[in-house]
């Protein structure tokens, strides 16, 4: 027998408490038809041979049954269906002239239904017919309350249920199949749509956010900065020189480099910060710091480390970048904030360049 999972572990537990009530349920019936119906027994003959000594032949197999499968977790289907099918033959033998009491032999073979393991079904079916044996060969009651027609019937119907609990299985494996098949396309088609996504707010060449994305979180910043009167600081930089970058080395050379220049910029900003590719060779950052020093202190880190690469395709020189640099004020358009950013790379640009300006 295989290791159970976790949820059949649950369910052995829920058909093991179900036996109780099902003893419970059978206690309460013998006394309240004791007590309101006719009822041919002694006072005696009934509570002790009828109610208490049933009921601790009962509890005492669940019990030991529970024991077993507490210790023995291999067995614990086999132990759960020999369990049931003692407590069948237990209440079948104490209502023997009730005539579809038989149909409890049912309940074990239901209960191998819930694991969708058809030889456990089977295993179940077996015990049934063993069961039904048992009691017709050893209780007379049982026996004379059966007709010829009534010995035939019970076995052929315990066969025809076991085959109808086959057929549930089977339908259920396809059920299960099919929508485990559902669930895997619809995490393959979250897993694209995630892609999609991402693919369609980062720029591919640098793996930076995109122009488009950048303008939604320079959006929401300006919404947070004007609802909490919060300071953030704006930087814009670009390549210095980078068409002639390509026009000597060639656009490919010229990739190369913006890759390597957002390589650096996203291993200094912090995680908080949003860095998006803006322009050819323009990025724009959106700096969540808390003072102005230490934003600049972030950008000049990004400079200096640009201009310490060296290139291999480019003969090992290397290149610098201009930054200019802004703070938001509250009640600032975004308009206003990225002119005064873009004025400042301009003079950045046209005061000597590899340098910021504030």
């Amino acid at each position: 027998m295989q290791n159970l999972t976790d949820q059949e572990t649950k369910w052995v537990r829920k058909i093991w408490i179900s036996y109780w009530y099902i003893i419970g349920v059978q206690f309460v019936a013998q006394l309240f038809s004791y007590l309101f119906l006719p009822y041919d027994a002694k006072v005696v003959e009934f509570y002790f041979y009828v109610l208490l000594y049933p009921t601790l032949k009962m509890s005492l197999t669940v019990s030991l049954g529970w024991v077993v499968n507490k210790a023995k977790h291999k067995y614990s289907f086999h132990t759960l269906l020999i369990a049931g099918t003692i407590l069948a033959i237990l209440i079948i033998k104490l209502n023997t002239d009730i005539r579809i009491i038989s149909a409890l032999f049912l309940l074990p073979i239901f209960v191998s239904v819930i694991f969708y393991r058809f030889r456990l079904t089977l295993f179940s079916s077996f015990l049934q017919l063993v069961g039904f044996l048992f009691v017709y060969i050893t209780d007379e009651s049982y026996r004379n309350h059966l007709s010829n027609f009534d010995l035939v019937a019970i076995p052929c119907f315990l066969g025809l249920c076991t085959l109808l609990a086959s057929i549930i299985m089977i339908r259920g494996r396809e059920l299960q199949e099919a929508l485990l098949h559902t669930m895997t396309a619809k995490q393959e088609l979250m897993i694209q749509y995630a892609i999609i996504r991402k693919q369609a707010k980062m720029d591919s060449l640098t793996n930076l956010y995109n122009q488009a994305s950048f303008y939604e979180h320079f959006d929401i910043a300006i919404a947070y900065g004007g609802n909490r009167s919060s300071s953030f600081f704006l930087a814009l930089i670009d390549i210095d020189n980078f068409k002639a970058i390509n026009d000597t080395y060639g656009h490919l050379v010229g990739d190369v480099v913006l890759s390597r220049v957002a390589k650096v910029i996203k291993e200094t900003i912090t995680t908080n910060d949003i860095a998006a590719r803006y322009g050819g060779e323009e990025f724009a950052l959106l700096l969540f710091e808390t003072n102005f020093d230490k934003a600049i202190k972030l950008v000049e880190t990004i400079r200096t480390a640009v201009f310490s690469l060296q290139h291999e395709e480019m003969a090992g020189t290397n290149v610098t970048i201009s930054i200019g640099i802004t703070s938001y004020e509250p009640a600032m358009s975004k308009e206003a904030l990225f002119e005064r950013a873009d004025i400042n790379l301009y003079k950045a640009k046209r005061t000597g360049k590899n340098r910021i300006v504030t």
